[in-house]
């Protein structure tokens, strides 16, 4: 039986999409990650959707700036993150500790 996860904070809708963009950016830098991937063409493919994750985050967050939303509540997302695992994937992006010998 898979153990319930915390619920995820209240968060506004342009809040939630911030988290959700930003997860889409950071999974593809681990899936680029030379130290981590197997075959180059996984590679490319996340190098190539890489710029339109990019740019849908920017777009988020120009949204949110344009009405007037110019805080990020950091506890409140890092909470968020943490439920949808934002630090297995965020530590995808970071070169794997040396073999133990």
């Amino acid at each position: 039986m898979v153990p319930e996860l915390p619920p995820l904070p209240a968060l506004t809708r342009a809040e939630g999409e911030l988290v959700d963009a930003y997860l889409e950016v950071v999974d593809l830098p681990g899936r680029i990650n030379p130290s981590r991937t197997l075959h180059t063409y996984g590679a490319l493919r996340a190098a190539q959707a890489l710029v339109g994750r990019a740019t849908a985050l920017r777009d988020t967050l120009t949204t949110m700036h344009l009405r007037g939303e110019s805080e990020v509540h950091t506890e409140t997302m890092a909470r968020a993150l943490r439920v949808l695992d934002g630090e297995r994937r965020s530590g995808r992006v970071t070169v794997p500790e040396p073999p133990s010998s």
